[in-house]
């Protein structure tokens, strides 16, 4: 897992994380990511991305995908998905992310 700042190009400042993984869950009517567990990045950390990327899958799906950090003032932190067409799921969840796709077709 390669969970790294990048820090060897200048021109990026440490605010890009690489191969975060997250959960997706429906709240407030649409399909929302947060980070899991387990990670060096806090958990439960809200995942900014158009939710038609992510709604093809059942709520419950681990999802790996780079992010930029969001800090403004006052607001607590948050991450936005890069290239969101090119989301994935995380294959390392592959038999955790089959399971949940079984449990919500029947």
């Amino acid at each position: 897992m390669q969970l790294s700042l990048i820090d060897q190009v200048p021109e990026f400042t440490k605010s890009y994380f690489l191969d975060v993984f997250a959960e997706a869950s429906f709240s407030s009517g649409r399909m929302r990511l947060k980070t899991i567990q387990g990670q060096q990045v806090p958990e439960d950390l809200s995942i900014s991305i158009p939710s038609k990327f992510i709604s093809l899958y059942p709520e419950g799906t681990i999802y790996k995908l780079d992010t930029k950090l969001i800090q403004k003032d006052g607001r607590k932190p948050y991450f936005v998905a890069l290239k969101g067409k090119g989301i994935q799921r995380a294959i390392e969840f592959f038999d955790y992310n089959l399971k949940v796709q079984k449990k919500n077709t029947h």
